[in-house]
C-alpha cells in the first residue's frame, strides 16, 4: 500500500531539503527521498554541498587560513609562534565533523516541520491525473504517492574523456577534499567557486597550485552567481599574488 503525500520531493540537497520545509511550513504533506551516504555508511542529508562541497570546502578554507596567518602574519601583530606545524589529519577530522553538524542540523528541521524522510533512489514508477506514483529503492524499498513532484537532484563532476576519477591522482571534489597528505604540485581544471576554493586551501597549505580554466579564469569568475567584473578581476589578482596561477 502506497503512502500518500501531497509533495514529493527527489533530492536532500539545498534545493530539496528547503523545498520540502517550506512545503511542509505552509501544510503540505512532505515526504524527502534522498540516497546519500556518509562515511559511516548512514543516510547524511545536505547533497553534494554540505557533503562534498560548500560546506567542508568553507571549513578547510576557515582552517587553512588560520595556518597561514599563525605562519606569516601573526607577527606583525606582536604574536609569535614557534615550532608550527600542520596536522592535516586533525584538520580533516574537523572538517568532517562541521559536515555531520550540518547533516544533523537538516534532521532536525525534517522532524520539527513533520517531513517523512525515506532513503534511498527515487525515481517515477507511474504518473495518472492524480498524480505521480515514486518508488524507493533502498535498504527497505518504498512505493510513494505524490499529489505534487519536485525533482532536486542537484549535480555530479564530469570527467574528461579517458581520465575517469580514481580519486587519488585524478580527482573530483569528493577526493579534493580527503587528500591525506599535501601534494607537492595540485592542477585544478575550472574556475568556478569549488575550484577556486579547493586551490585556495592547498596552496595554503604548500601546495604549488594553478588553475585551468578554458574560457580564461577571470571570464569564469564574472560568469559566476558570486562574481562581477571588478571582483572577478580582483580574485585573479588575489590569485597571483598570493602564489596560485590562472590560465
Amino acid at each position: 500500500m502506497a503512502q500518500s503525500f501531497d509533495v514529493v520531493v527527489i533530492g536532500g540537497g539545498p534545493g530539496g531539503y528547503v523545498a520540502a520545509i517550506r512545503a511542509a511550513q505552509l501544510g503540505l504533506k512532505t515526504a524527502c527521498v534522498d540516497e546519500w551516504r556518509g562515511a559511516d555508511g548512514k543516510p547524511a542529508l545536505g547533497g553534494a554541498c554540505t557533503n562534498v562541497g560548500c560546506i567542508p570546502s568553507k571549513a578547510l578554507l576557515q582552517s587553512s587560513e588560520n595556518f597561514e596567518q599563525a605562519g606569516h602574519h601573526f607577527a606583525e601583530h606582536g604574536v609569535r609562534v614557534k615550532g608550527l606545524e600542520l596536522d592535516l589529519a586533525q584538520m580533516l577530522r574537523r572538517k568532517d565533523k562541521v559536515v555531520k553538524a550540518n547533516n544533523d542540523g537538516i534532521v532536525y528541521l525534517f522532524k520539527k516541520n513533520k517531513i517523512a524522510f525515506f532513503h534511498g533512489r527515487g525515481s517515477f514508477a507511474k504518473a495518472g491525473a492524480d498524480g505521480c506514483e515514486i518508488a524507493v529503492k533502498g535498504a527497505q524499498n518504498e512505493t510513494l504517492a505524490a499529489k505534487n513532484v519536485i525533482v532536486a537532484t542537484g549535480s555530479n563532476p564530469r570527467a574528461l574523456p579517458g581520465t575517469e576519477f580514481d580519486e587519488k591522482l585524478i580527482l573530483s571534489n569528493t577526493g579534493a577534499l580527503e587528500i591525506p597528505e599535501v601534494p607537492k604540485r595540485l592542477g585544478i581544471i575550472g574556475a568556478g567557486v569549488i575550484g577556486l576554493e579547493m586551490g585556495s586551501v592547498w596552496r595554503r597549505l604548500g601546495s604549488e597550485v594553478t588553475i585551468l580554466e578554458r574560457q580564461g579564469a577571470e571570464r569564469r569568475l564574472r560568469q559566476t552567481h558570486c562574481f562581477n567584473r571588478p571582483a572577478a578581476e580582483y580574485g585573479r589578482h588575489q590569485c597571483r599574488s598570493r602564489g596560485t596561477e590562472a590560465r
